[in-house]
């Protein structure tokens, strides 16, 4: 378990490319670092979804440094929290970790007009995330 006073969270999906990638932004961005954030991908893409990037923008948020990342079990291991998006059996499983699988829409193949309800979902759902970990979030 890592410091109680700074909880890690892993997001998970198959590509890394979208969901995974928006989550682990507003998480950074809302919790102002109070939180450790991972996000891998059971099979991930060559690069993050250029529409999940510009989706990312529009709130002021820029992941175009992000590349997507393999998951491993160590980086499992190393979270207190592991959010699965979509990749069902292939993210590890330990004793001890909460698991949570949030049900999104996959923005893959989809334009930006596509990607801002996932986005706002997501953040919605970060929101209720930090608000479970005493996490004030420092914009809202």
């Amino acid at each position: 378990m890592t410091d109680v006073a700074r909880p890690s969270v892993l997001y998970v999906c198959v590509h890394n490319a979208g969901r995974s990638q928006m989550a682990a932004a507003w998480t950074h961005h809302l919790s102002g670092g109070a939180v450790e954030v991972r996000s891998a991908g059971s099979a991930p893409a060559d690069q993050v979804n250029p529409a999940a990037v510009a989706a990312m923008a529009e709130e002021g948020i820029d992941i175009t440094a992000e590349t997507p990342k393999v998951l491993t079990t160590d980086a499992v291991q190393a979270s207190d929290v592991v959010i699965t998006m979509g990749c069902g059996d292939t993210c590890p499983i330990f004793p001890g970790k909460r698991y949570e699988d949030w049900e999104l829409e996959d923005p893959a193949g989809q334009g930006v007009e596509a990607v801002r309800p996932i986005r706002d979902e997501i953040r919605r759902r970060v929101l209720t995330l930090l608000d479970s970990l005493g996490v004030e979030p420092v914009s809202g």
